[in-house]
């Protein structure tokens, strides 16, 4: 396959193979997972699940792959599939326009998955997503904050229960503890976070830019292309 030749260079056809019926979960289609999505597709994963109940906004411009003019008000995942294609029509895509929950994981067929990448924001939910995963015997990579942060040289692969400074590892570390959660790949950044006075619509939220969770997105994918 052209597409794929400059890969299979570095890789091997072995490998391309073992890429390419192997099957990765991508929960949190936006700063982060987008590129994560975006590189796994690139790379000759031939089976790629991704779940977000979003839209595209305005204010995703400045970061998200999927995010132009011309999406905005459209379904993450439904852009984010019609990206895959558009790379490589081979590829198996199934999406899911939800949210994760803890309520609602059964209405999402992770059986097959050889992977599960964790790039959503609310804590509760990535704890409940880290473990369902757990539960049903899958191999699991979990984003840290790359919000209001600017120096993307900062980041590290590491398990959870050695990162440092990153406030919302410090949180995840508490709640994965308090259910007995041994183990989890993260990709954290050192970086002390910049502080953000402005809200966003009222309400607080993260400062961001184009190069650091993107940089984020495509470290998570080569630790999941490694790992396969």
């Amino acid at each position: 396959m052209e597409k794929l030749s400059r890969t299979k260079m570095l890789l091997g056809q072995e490998k391309l193979n073992r890429l390419k019926g192997a099957t990765v979960a991508v929960f949190g289609i936006g700063g982060v997972g987008g590129y994560v999505v975006e590189a796994l597709a690139r790379s000759g994963v031939g089976n790629i699940i991704i779940v977000d109940g979003d839209v595209v906004a305005e204010s995703n411009i400045n970061r998200q792959i999927i995010a132009l003019l011309s999406t905005v008000g459209r379904s993450k995942v439904e852009v984010m599939q019609e990206r895959i294609k558009d790379i490589n029509s081979d590829i198996k895509v199934t999406a899911y326009n939800m949210f994760f929950e803890k309520e609602n994981a059964n209405k999402i067929d992770i059986s097959k998955a050889d992977y599960v990448v964790d790039c959503i924001d609310r804590v509760t939910n990535k704890v409940d997503l880290i473990e369902w995963a757990k539960q049903n015997g899958k191999k699991v990579i979990s984003a840290m904050g790359a919000g209001n942060k600017l120096d993307a040289t900062k980041f590290e692969v590491s398990d959870i229960y050695k990162t440092s400074v990153c406030p919302l590892a410090k949180i995840m570390r508490k709640l994965l503890k308090e259910r007995n959660i041994k183990d989890l790949k993260v990709v954290y950044s050192k970086e002390l976070p910049i502080k953000v006075e402005e809200d966003y619509n009222g309400k607080a939220t993260c400062g961001s830019v184009a190069f650091v969770p993107s940089c984020m997105g495509l470290i998570m994918a080569g630790e999941v292309i490694k790992d396969l």
